[in-house]
């Protein structure tokens, strides 16, 4: 089970799962709206952003390349949910760093 729970935070995923991350991410918004793994978002926890566009509906897992050692991680759906409405994130912001990078940067 404990590895089970390491591949559900987008660190070290497998090809598997990064082919179907991006799978998602091309599909129409309206076929990964209700997709399994979208999270749905709660706009009344985004009002501390101050925009002219649309806020989000819902988050979908977003794989990325970190842009210091080139891992590939995915950003999981229920962590951008946690840190665009409780960690008040801005909807703009995305992931850019792995997590060994972001532990080595917070060390020095």
């Amino acid at each position: 089970m404990a590895k089970n729970r390491k591949q559900d935070t987008g660190r070290d995923p497998s090809k598997k799962e990064l082919q179907e991350a991006e799978r998602i991410q091309q599909l129409h918004p309206h076929l990964q709206k209700d997709h399994p793994s979208a999270v749905k978002s709660d706009i009344s926890k985004l009002d501390h952003i101050n925009t002219y566009g649309s806020l989000p509906d819902y988050y979908i897992d977003r794989p990325f390349t970190c842009r210091n050692c080139g891992k590939r991680e995915i950003w999981r759906a229920r962590d951008q949910k946690w840190y665009y409405e409780e960690a008040k994130g801005h909807t703009d912001a995305f992931a850019l760093e792995c997590h060994d990078c972001r532990i080595e940067k917070k060390t020095k």
